[in-house]
């Protein structure tokens, strides 16, 4: 199977379609044989709302998305050397672009029927911030498909263009400061610090997949629910009908038990009259 072809098209889909079609491809892979395909379509997980917006805006407007990659490579380079003078310009067309192509992106979100609210909106500006800050949300990006919300920018923040630009580097190398006696201590929590953040990020694929086998679940009891109700609306349509129909049958039959009775006093008195003139004849 072509997971490529398959991964673009489920990240242009709403995320509530998501896993529904990506598991109905994991069963077509898994029918055909195909166990890679299986296990790397497996693997795809459904975009969140902000990510899912920010990914449509690059998708349908392709030459506003490559405006904003450039700044970002502008920017990411003006803040490795200091470049005054850049720095100040692309920091400016940052605050104008981020907030212009979030409210676009909700634009686009709404047309698809998916409509954001303002809570959404700031995560896209937030989702906007780190593709400007970092590469490889870039890279994502510039593919649409980011599936959550990058952390807020440290050390990149958001800009005031009217402020003083950073100073410029030095001429010369600053002289190597004395050992810390600090250091190891630091470099240890560090450490701490960096694993307890890739034990969190565990627990949140984990919580990440237990949520989307339960949007699974609660679209397919809905799925059941809209059924049940329509089989539901058409037999007591059908039981309306049937007892209408019986009604009727009811009138029916009444009418018909005295027009018997009628058609029967009628043949009596017939037959008396026939015996009557009879008996008179002989």
């Amino acid at each position: 199977m072509d997971v490529e072809r398959i991964t673009e098209e489920l990240y242009g889909l709403k995320p509530g379609d998501f896993v529904a079609a990506r598991d109905g491809y994991v069963a077509q892979a898994r029918a055909a044989k195909d166990p890679a395909a299986a296990k790397a379509i497996a693997a795809l997980r459904r975009p969140a709302t902000a990510a899912w917006a920010a990914n449509r805006l690059a998708r349908e407007r392709p030459r506003e998305a490559e405006r904003f990659l450039a700044l970002g490579e502008t920017l990411r380079e003006a803040h490795r050397t200091l470049d005054a003078e850049r720095l100040r310009a692309a920091s400016r067309e940052q605050h104008q672009l981020v907030a212009a192509l979030a409210r676009t992106a909700a634009e686009l979100a709404g047309e698809a029927g998916q409509p954001v609210s303002d809570t959404v909106v700031r995560e896209i500006e937030q989702t906007l911030h780190g593709v400007l800050a970092h590469g490889d949300v870039a890279d994502r990006w510039a593919k649409g498909r980011l599936v959550k919300v990058p952390e807020a920018a440290v050390g990149f923040p958001a800009i005031d263009p009217d402020a003083d630009p950073p100073p410029p580097p030095p001429a010369r190398a600053a002289p190597r400061p004395a050992p810390n006696p600090d250091l190891a201590k630091a470099r240890a929590a560090a450490a701490e610090a960096t694993a307890e953040v890739a034990r969190c990020e565990r627990e949140f694929d984990s919580a990440e997949r237990s949520r989307q086998a339960a949007a699974a679940k609660a679209e397919e009891a809905a799925g059941r629910v809209t059924r049940l109700e329509t089989d539901l609306a058409e037999a007591r349509r059908n039981r309306t009908e049937a007892e209408g129909a019986a009604s009727r049958a009811a009138t029916a039959l009444t009418t018909a038990e005295r027009a018997l009775a009628r058609s029967r006093r009628a043949a009596d008195r017939a037959t008396r009259t026939a015996e009557a003139l009879e008996g008179q004849a002989s």
